[in-house]
């Protein structure tokens, strides 16, 4: 074979592969670029946030969305077996379960915005159980995983420089009083809060319940945070 025939074939199917990858880019990309936004800002000197949300503030994180509790994983899977019948949407108490038809957010199936509302694992888990397809399998609760917690030290009210507060204000705990999981996913140790990654479900309840604006603790889906890149 000629050198310029098998140049020619290798940039044909290089240019293929990039073309089959371009949808996948596009729809992580609104989370990448969340994820390198909070690290980043990890980074910088620690400074007491705002403990309201300010509409002007320019370090506002895009949404990051999660699956239901039970979806199918990988999460290409839980989209092939989806039907977009919308049942988890209609039977969630807390009407958290989204579907942007668009595709611009959860690829047109379901999914959770934890900043909105986050899944607050409902009595019986309805949306488990009333999924007609599979993509939600009926799982135990300590077996949920729709992603993990992150907290950013510099963005909590717990922190002021490198010391731990002891102003009454920056004394929040509010992450882990209302965590649906309690001491089995997140507590405090030595004044800061600490997740407990084997026991935190990504329910997004301590997203949700954060006062500080940015958030300082979020949630990234499961695929999301075992494919991130540990800096």
């Amino acid at each position: 074979m000629a050198e310029d025939e098998r140049f020619n074939r290798r940039r044909f199917f290089r240019e293929g592969l990039r073309e089959m990858l371009k949808p996948l880019a596009r729809a992580a990309e609104p989370m990448q670029r969340a994820i390198e936004q909070f690290e980043s800002i990890a980074s910088q000197p620690a400074k007491k946030p705002a403990s309201k949300p300010d509409p002007k503030n320019s370090g506002t994180l895009p949404s990051i969305w999660i699956r239901p509790p039970g979806a199918l994983q990988p999460d290409q899977s839980f989209r092939d077996t989806c039907s977009r019948c919308r049942k988890c949407v209609e039977v969630c108490p807390a009407k958290c379960i989204q579907i942007d038809t668009t595709g611009a957010r959860g690829n047109g199936a379901p999914f959770i915005i934890p900043e909105e509302m986050p899944c607050v694992v409902c009595d019986g888990l309805q949306c488990m159980h009333h999924c007609p397809t599979g993509a939600l399998s009926p799982i135990p609760l300590t077996s949920i995983k729709m992603g993990t917690a992150l907290w950013n030290e510099s963005l909590c009210l717990r922190t002021k420089g490198d010391e731990p507060s002891t102003n009454s204000e920056q004394e929040c705990t509010r992450c882990i009083d209302t965590c649906p999981l309690g001491s089995a996913a997140i507590d405090l140790r030595e004044g800061k809060v600490h997740v407990i990654e084997d026991g935190c479900i990504g329910c997004g309840v301590c997203q949700y319940q954060c006062p500080t604006e940015p958030k300082s603790i979020i949630v990234l889906g499961q695929e999301i945070w075992t494919n991130r890149t540990v800096k």
